[in-house]
């Protein structure tokens, strides 16, 4: 009865954690680049297989049973997003795989989404206040006077009339799981280098975010009814364990 608290408890942590992905991705159902996150599930295998054979207090009877089940490492889901057009001058999508290269403080940030701006300062950055990089690494600045004349081409041209200010930085990862969420739709790099992306940009248009918001809603109703069951056989199980020590105890 007691181990079946346990599992139930653990149920109780692990869809609690699921609820809180799911609320998160859909609260960003609508953010430009947004990369929705997957919460894994998996079992825990019963205490004596942990140890690997070792000796240990383990009953035989519940060596045989399931651990019960925890929450993987989370993982983010890189799959492309909706593309819409806007018609924005400084508007540009990617198609493929890919990420635009800004700057928050000193750090390198990479980010999906396209939606730039030009700053007070003159200078090319997202609407979270990222500085928008050249292929060269350095921060594209616009001048003053042409501010209302900046593009961007297909090619990652940066232009203001003829004039060419820079060309935006793509950069892809091979092992993108070595990629954490940074705030405001950026990933930072985890002692991985980045590489040569080969992604479509699409003036113009900006990626919606990758969360399905049908689906979504039907998982969290899904992990509310898991939990609502994993407390009620806790209540149960506490129950018949009261009944245990309190009938037993009386009829001895």
């Amino acid at each position: 009865m007691v181990y079946g608290i346990y599992q139930s408890a653990a149920g109780l942590q692990l869809n609690q954690y699921r609820q809180e992905v799911l609320a998160n991705n859909l609260a960003n159902v609508e953010t430009a680049g947004f990369k929705h996150d997957l919460a894994v599930v998996r079992e825990r295998p019963p205490a004596a297989n942990e140890r690997a054979g070792r000796p240990g207090g383990s009953d035989p009877t519940l060596a045989g049973l399931t651990g019960g089940s925890y929450v993987a490492p989370t993982y983010t889901s890189f799959a492309q997003g909706p593309l819409r057009y806007t018609g924005g001058r400084l508007d540009v999508g990617l198609m493929g795989d890919g990420f635009f290269g800004v700057l928050d403080g000193n750090s390198v940030r990479y980010t999906r989404d396209g939606r730039f701006l030009v700053n007070a300062k003159g200078e090319l950055v997202t609407p979270a206040g990222y500085k928008v990089l050249g292929e060269g690494g350095e921060p594209i600045t616009v001048p003053a006077s042409a501010t209302d004349e900046v593009t961007i081409g297909g090619d990652g041209s940066v232009r203001a009339g003829k004039e060419r200010l820079g060309r935006l930085q793509i950069a892809d990862f091979e092992d993108k799981a070595r990629l954490r969420k940074a705030g405001n739709g950026a990933f930072e790099a985890l002692g991985v280098d980045p590489g040569e992306a080969h992604a479509t940009l699409k003036p113009g248009f900006i990626e919606g975010s990758t969360v399905e918001p049908t689906q979504a809603m039907v998982s969290m109703i899904e992990v509310n009814r898991a939990y609502e069951l994993n407390a009620t056989l806790i209540g149960l199980a506490d129950g018949t364990l009261a009944r245990a020590v309190n009938d037993i105890a009386r009829l001895q």
